[in-house]
């Protein structure tokens, strides 16, 4: 089919400028998570989670170069707060004012909210992470009609894919889950002049879900693409070595970049393979190996509805662990959703107040759900040294 038409370009333009502050918004919260401008606050006797101050986090803007001035701090906050991305922890203000008020992302309490346009989106951004983050030869540089074009998906390909990741049960549900993240701009035909076909056209990932976004983009009318590296600013990438150690690349989107000579993240046992044991201290060799225990410590199972299910006995917590030479220090297990299995009392989990027993939801605000353990801990083993977990603890613990 020759060309998408006008109108579905339009509407897909629109879609991807509303991505696009999506995209931007959560890559703030992970960067305020991780400098702790977010953090539990009081104020008359009653405890704020997961809020900042407006009128520090103006300060923060320009301190980072995000905005020029504080006029410019606030129409980019306000643009936020627009999109319902972050809100007044009371809902008593719908203007972002360079006051000490307390404002919230709707990320962190759970009230952000989810029609069909975010639900796609979400969808196309997990799929792209889990796309990036496993070792497939799915993602190639391929011809058509005589050009060359990086990162392709052969549309029957990416189908097959679909359905043996469990994404879709039938090729036409594929096919139309397909149509669906090329009609909301995440995907497109790699000359955008086909509809998703289950055929040999290629397509591509419209957008760089990883590609660092500068808050200013936010206040420009067209989204302007930026040529980068398919790698997220936020990860630790690795370095060949001929010693024991793993070097890393330590990139920050505030820093400069460092190298930092790390001790390669071990599994504790073979049971756990690349499964999410991530000791917190180097293992010697005169050290007895420690054995993750194959018995779940969960004393029965739950599934994602009855988490999710208003009024139920669970409360959401959210940790920012950042991790030391080896690792984070604990176990992840189970599925649909996973659990948090064993935790390391002196590793950095640990300290940021995490659980055994606890359910995870979301990993840098990809929801992980409907996710089992070992696509979880490869999340975060490729992901950055810096993650921010959300989780649902039973209240009666």
């Amino acid at each position: 089919m020759e060309g998408i038409g006008n109108t579905m370009q339009k509407k897909a333009a629109e879609l991807e400028r509303m991505a696009e502050v999506l995209i931007t918004g959560e890559q703030l919260r992970l960067r305020l998570h991780e400098e702790k401008v977010i953090k539990d606050r009081r104020h008359h006797l009653r405890t704020y989670p997961n809020c900042f101050v407006a009128k520090e986090l103006i300060d923060w803007l320009i301190d980072h170069k995000e905005a020029s001035d504080r006029e410019i701090a606030i129409k980019l906050m306000q643009k936020l707060l627009d999109q319902s991305i972050i809100h007044h922890v009371c809902d008593e203000h719908k203007e972002f004012k360079d006051v000490k008020l307390f404002y919230r992302f709707r990320k962190d309490d759970g009230t952000f909210p989810l029609d069909n346009e975010a639900k796609v989106f979400m969808r196309g951004q997990r799929l792209f992470e889990k796309l990036m983050s496993t070792e497939n030869t799915l993602v190639q540089t391929r011809e058509e009609e005589s050009v060359l074009f990086e990162r392709t998906l052969v549309g029957c390909e990416f189908v097959d894919w679909l359905i043996q990741e469990g994404e879709a049960s039938t090729r036409e549900d594929a096919e139309q889950l397909c149509r669906r993240l090329l009609e909301h701009g995440i995907i497109q035909h790699v000359s955008n002049k086909h509809h998703f076909v289950d055929s040999n056209l290629l397509y591509q990932f419209r957008m760089n879900f990883r590609r660092r976004r500068r808050l200013l983009e936010l206040l420009s009318e067209r989204c302007r693409p930026i040529p980068e590296s398919h790698d997220s600013p936020f990860c630790l990438r690795k370095q060949n070595t001929e010693s024991g150690n793993t070097s890393f690349l330590s990139v920050s989107p505030t820093k400069e970049i460092k190298i930092i000579s790390a001790v390669r993240r071990s599994s504790m046992s073979s049971s756990c393979g690349s499964s999410g044991y991530y000791s917190s201290s180097p293992i010697l060799s005169s050290s007895p190996p420690v054995l993750c225990n194959p018995k779940s410590v969960l004393k029965r199972h739950v599934n994602s509805e009855q988490l999710q299910s208003p009024g139920g006995p669970y409360m959401r917590r959210t940790f920012t662990i950042v991790g030391d030479a080896v690792g984070w220090g604990f176990v992840v297990r189970g599925s649909k959703p996973c659990h948090i299995q064993a935790v390391d009392p002196s590793g950095p989990a640990a300290a940021a107040g995490m659980k055994v027993c606890q359910f995870v939801v979301s990993v840098n605000g990809l929801n992980v759900l409907h996710l089992d353990y070992r696509t979880v801990s490869n999340l975060i083993l490729t992901g950055p040294r810096t993650i921010v977990m959300e989780v649902m603890e039973e209240i009666d613990c």
